[in-house]
């Protein structure tokens, strides 16, 4: 029998949670806990020392794992990351293991970010808000040189990051 007294939703989790399959998850928690300030939740292991499911906490969010089957294709997922400080988070997840995609710079809408690889190949947009802009500034903004050669830039590192997946970049 139905509870009416449950919320649909379990607390601690949101509308939308991601469940990033992949192989070598042990690490992947690693990296979220390191680059992220990330808080394990728990991990579920299977019969063969791999991982069933695992839970990560970030701000207030939850990112479920679990370990790939070998013969499984790879499949990056794509995060954005909003954070207070975008630039301190950037230095963190190079620390941790992370390469660059995309240089910090803040575009016309007043967003300051980067774009990382995570060790398994996932790619996180980290970002913060640094000035609120009004549609028409942001028009104004997208006719100078300066932010038109940000997304040009923007664009094409993420080209050559993803044109490098399934090549063992």
């Amino acid at each position: 029998m139905e509870d009416s007294n449950v919320h649909p939703i379990p607390e601690g989790y949101s509308t939308v949670t991601p469940y990033v399959l992949v192989k070598g998850v042990a690490a992947f928690i690693d990296f979220l806990v390191q680059a992220f300030d990330g808080k394990e939740r728990f991990r579920v292991p299977n019969e063969d020392g791999t991982i069933g499911h695992a839970e990560v906490q970030i701000g207030n969010s939850v990112v479920m794992t679990f370990d790939a089957r070998p013969e499984w294709p790879e499949t990056p997922s794509f995060f954005t990351l909003w954070v207070d400080d975008c630039d301190a988070v950037h230095r963190a997840a190079l620390d941790a293991g992370a390469t660059v995609v995309t240089d910090l710079s803040t575009n016309a809408w007043g967003i300051r970010g980067s774009r990382i690889r995570d060790p398994v190949g996932n790619i996180w947009w980290i970002q913060t808000q640094v000035e609120e802009v009004r549609e028409d500034e942001i028009a104004l903004r997208m006719a100078d040189k300066r932010h038109l050669a940000q997304m040009h830039e923007s664009t094409e590192t993420l080209d050559r990051a993803l044109r490098t997946i399934g090549a063992g970049g």
